[in-house]
């Protein structure tokens, strides 16, 4: 059985429950965001749904404070950074609510034979599935919410059982921004209800941000069902040193890579695959930065997230990796630590504050050892020599490649993967571009036109 409760990720000590959906609450929920959407998607206008996401983006700006503390609590992130992640995500409001007349505006197409005018619409369809997961609470709410809105969708959120509380905020703010009810629900469901949700004819699509075992069950049943999935899952991103004009720059963008999020974060950089030549150097700068972390490093997620981390180390160390770290864990800290001389065949994704180091002879390696691993989320690379940076980015198996920078994210970025991190793109005009009817109006002969865009009805 579910359960949503939020709990002192530290100890596990349950702070507060909240009670899980009933199958009649369900129903509630899915009845108001199909009836909302015939106003919603096919009435309101661009202009009127921007209005309101960018009183979303104010909302989360004027909360931040209580908005920050709610997740801090929830799920351990330091406080400053939970505050960053609630202006990033009013940022994302902020970046749809002004650019959404433009990214919707209709797309004429020329006609290559016989009189006449083409062109796209797009057009919102309907009830959508949001499956949310407890690292970024705000912000992968955003950049599912934000786009969605803005085109006419209307969203059930089903959020991280550890994340009762901030869910409950999410939904406040949109009522309170003055959204129509039924178009942003909030539900407390169970892995039965959600099955049932998708199988439901007026729900259009889902989105899930999870693990792979997550993303498998999802798509299972959203193929059943003939259902549009987007999925982001897990990543193993390589950090790629090939060069360094100031090797120190290099490992303080290596530590900023891996421990954001006390290193609980899909597209972390997770391996640091250094060429021979600076190899040594590296690693011993980025050693001594990483166990001089020890004494500031937050909790983990949950009692369960460290143990299943501390497992992952010990496997590998088992197998013939050796760990530098200090200390042991203690309930859920977990010690930051490098590990180094892997197991070729070790290809798990560590969530936490370990980071995993590769020596490769030269280029060519560097871009083999990258690519061995079945995700496919992010990469970096750092190199004084951009010709290089451009090959080596061509040649990498992931959906992102950041070149010379670290926290270079932004609203207006897509964001996915390929491999099992997963597919389809979130945030950008590819983020509002998903879960779209691209509608053909094709006119057979010349009339008199508008050159007003016109709501989709």
């Amino acid at each position: 059985m579910t359960v949503y409760a939020m709990a002192d990720p530290s100890t596990g000590k349950v702070v507060k429950e909240y009670p899980t959906a009933t199958d009649e609450s369900i129903r509630h929920a899915m009845d108001s965001a199909a009836a909302a959407h015939r106003e919603w998607g096919r009435v309101s206008t661009v202009s009127e749904r921007a209005t309101l996401i960018r009183t979303v983006s104010e909302l989360h700006e004027e909360r931040k404070g209580e908005l920050a503390q709610i997740i801090h609590q929830e799920m351990g992130k330091p406080l400053d950074e939970c505050v960053g992640e609630v202006e990033f995500s009013a940022a994302i409001y902020s970046y749809y609510a002004e650019r959404a007349e433009t990214l919707l505006a209709d797309e004429p197409i020329p006609v290559l034979d016989g009189e006449g005018d083409a062109l796209i619409r797009r057009c919102s369809v309907g009830v959508l599935l949001g499956i949310m997961p407890w690292n970024y609470p705000y912000y992968q709410v955003a950049r599912f919410a934000g786009p969605n809105l803005a085109l006419g969708n209307t969203i059930l959120l089903k959020h991280a059982p550890q994340c009762p509380e901030s869910a409950a905020a999410l939904e406040q703010i949109f009522l309170d921004a003055g959204f129509p009810a039924g178009t942003y629900v909030n539900i407390y469901a169970t892995n039965a209800q959600v099955a049932d949700i998708i199988a439901d004819p007026r729900v259009q699509g889902v989105s899930l941000t999870g693990s792979e075992r997550a993303g498998a069950a999802i798509a299972e049943i959203a193929g059943r069902n003939l259902k549009k999935v987007v999925l982001e899952l897990g990543g193993s991103d390589p950090f790629i040193l090939l060069s360094a004009a100031d090797l120190d720059a290099a490992v303080d963008a290596a530590v900023a890579a891996r421990f954001e999020n006390t290193g609980q974060a899909c597209n972390a950089a997770k391996r640091f695959i250094v060429t021979a030549d600076i190899y040594d150097d590296f690693l011993d700068k980025f050693t001594t930065r990483v166990l001089a972390k020890t004494d500031t490093t937050a909790p983990l997620s949950s009692l369960a997230a460290a143990e299943h981390l501390e497992d992952q180390v010990q496997r590998a160390v088992d197998a013939g990796a050796i760990l530098a770290t200090q200390g042991q864990r203690r309930d859920a800290f977990f010690p930051p630590g490098v590990l180094t001389n892997l197991p070729p065949d070790f290809r798990e994704e560590l969530f936490g504050p370990v980071a995993a180091v590769y020596r490769a002879a030269d280029e060519e390696q560097a871009v083999e050892l990258a690519n061995d691993t079945p995700f496919g989320l992010g990469s970096y690379v750092f190199t004084t020599d951009m010709n290089q940076a451009h090959r080596v980015a061509d040649r990498l198996e992931a959906g992102m490649v950041f070149v010379n920078a670290v926290g270079a994210e932004g609203p207006e970025l897509p964001f996915g993967g390929v491999k099992r991190s997963g597919f389809g793109r979130e945030l950008g005009r590819y983020g509002i571009d998903e879960f779209v009817n691209k509608k053909l109006i094709r006119i057979g002969r010349t009339a008199p036109s508008s050159t007003e865009q016109q709501p989709c009805r």
